[in-house]
């Protein structure tokens, strides 16, 4: 069951309606919550300066950038990947040996 549904998300002040599939929607609802507690805290934290929703908009989008790219990084199974192809390799070497 792949239909998609019509849902609406406040994010920087505005809705936004999108269409998901409804396996999505507590994964999208709550990516717009995580979105709005960021801005909110960086709303706080410079309430002092001169910044408009794109100024925070920018800066929650770096922090998630960062996020996304350290847990790229934490995920990165290549080098294990590597080492068992080596390994399966002089395997399969030393068995044909004998």
């Amino acid at each position: 069951m792949d239909e998609k549904f019509l849902i609406h998300v406040e994010i920087a002040d505005k809705t936004y309606g999108l269409w998901i599939r409804r396996d999505d929607e507590q994964l999208v609802r709550e990516a717009a919550k995580q979105l709005r507690k960021k801005i909110n805290e960086y709303r706080q934290n410079y309430t002092k300066s001169e910044l408009d929703m794109k100024d925070l908009l920018a800066m929650v989008a770096l922090q998630l950038s960062v996020y996304s790219s350290q847990l790229e990084e934490k995920n990165d199974t290549a080098p294990f990947t590597e080492k068992i192809e080596q390994l399966t390799s002089e395997l399969e070497m030393y068995l044909e040996g004998k």
